[in-house]
């Protein structure tokens, strides 16, 4: 390590918090009902708690008694603010595709796809299985489905028909979202193929919902599979929020399988919804003119809480990119940042190795001085990759910083 890598490496062993931190931390080892208190006061209830947490580790309630819809706290309060023409979603497709979709226009889309839920049989508690590209639709789907109180597991597109089938098995999923297909490296890879071979071993299954990506010609059962517009097209354009209680689950989330059978992972609603408002305000200081890019992919918690919920909790603008992070040039993530003005940067030190072999020329060739601050998630950085993430992408001026949980962990 040179001594200019010293002299800018964080050093947290004996590190003491001072001033505002200091006195975050305080109130929050003396006070926390207090604390927490405040925090989840800054969103909307319509009905208040009776208790902030109750339970011993690690299980505990949070908001006890309360109620609220975290697809009303990410969507209806912006729209009636100045946020209502605010871009929500910035997404460009892996071809170059690009569309925005304001505050207004998402909303209006995740009610009418709330009624396609209802008019589909749709209620509270019950579980929708979204297997979907990085598309809007796919936010919307996820909006739409806690909005009226039921429950959605996303599926990572990357998964098998056998892993999917698994997933909507354990779930006993009644509907599943899907997409024709998606674009993967130039490539087109036909998701309802593989959808329908998970849906030979998955007799809880009753609808299909099929978004066109691609414009391809798929097989379709009647009576059990639709398209996403044509459902849409006669939707109502407003659904009320179901009210559901703070410890109601909004979403189970499953474990990769790596070391065995997939683990489903129940988060709640209150404590999820305050605890990534929480960690999106206080680690990317998010704030409205903010353009905010998670390179996760929704089908993980990452992509969850900082593609979709943390950022729309805030009235902020989120980035979503379909392709691969390096095609059809290892520039493509520069460009994008270049292209958009990107703010607020959260990646994977398993991708910022990969584009440290590829050399720091492909970084150079862009500007990306819109950067204020960077994020690694998922593993550990090492510090070879902090430091060229530091320097290259970041100039020498970016914190890095990371939001310390994972799905098994994080604000369940």
């Amino acid at each position: 390590m040179t001594e200019e890598q010293k002299t800018v490496l964080p050093i947290s062993k004996g590190v003491v918090p001072t001033g505002k931190l200091h006195e975050m931390r305080k109130r929050a080892l003396e006070d926390p009902e207090g604390f927490w208190s405040e925090i989840a006061s800054e969103l909307y209830w319509k009905k208040g708690w009776d208790k902030v947490v109750e339970g011993e580790a690690p299980y505990f309630k949070w908001f006890v008694g309360g109620k609220t819809n975290i697809s009303y706290n990410a969507l209806d309060r912006h729209v009636k603010t100045w946020r209502r023409n605010k871009a929500a979603i910035i997404w460009e497709g892996e071809p170059g595709e690009t569309r925005v979709m304001t505050y207004y226009q998402l909303w209006k889309e995740v009610n009418r796809f709330a009624n396609v839920l209802k008019d589909l049989g749709v209620k509270k508690g019950d579980r929708v299985t979204i297997y979907m590209p990085m598309v809007p639709e796919a936010v919307v789907a996820m909006l739409a489905t806690v909005r009226v109180g039921a429950i959605h597991s996303v599926v990572f597109s990357g998964f098998s028909a056998k892993g999917l089938a698994e997933r909507i098995n354990d779930a006993q999923a009644k509907v599943v979202i899907t997409a024709d297909g998606m674009w993967r490296r130039g490539k087109k890879l036909i998701l309802k193929e593989i959808v329908d071979k998970a849906l030979e071993e998955t007799p809880s299954v009753e609808s299909v919902v099929v978004y066109k990506r691609l414009g391809e010609e798929v097989n379709m059962v009647e009576g059990r599979d639709y398209w996403w517009d044509d459902l849409m097209e006669g939707a109502e354009d407003y659904a009320e929020p179901e009210w559901v209680e703070s410890e109601h689950p909004s979403f189970i989330l499953y474990t990769s399988g790596t070391t065995g059978k997939p683990k489903g992972i129940i988060h709640d609603t209150g404590g999820y919804m305050v605890g990534v408002y929480a960690t999106m305000k206080w680690v990317f200081d998010i704030r409205d003119d903010d353009l905010h890019w998670c390179t996760a992919d929704i089908g993980w918690i990452t992509g969850h809480s900082y593609v979709v919920y943390g950022p729309l909790l805030h009235g902020a603008t989120t980035l979503m990119y379909e392709g691969a992070p390096d095609y059809p040039k290892p520039d493509r993530w520069w460009s994008i940042i270049e292209k958009y003005g990107v703010t607020t940067f959260y990646t994977a030190p398993t991708a910022i190795r990969m584009f440290m072999r590829y050399g720091e020329k492909w970084v150079e060739k862009h500007d990306l001085s819109t950067l204020r601050i960077l994020g690694s998630v998922g593993e550990p950085i090492n510090p070879e990759a902090w430091w060229w993430y530091f320097k290259h992408v970041g100039k020498g001026k970016c914190p890095i910083v990371d939001t310390w949980w994972q799905t098994e962990t994080g604000h369940t």
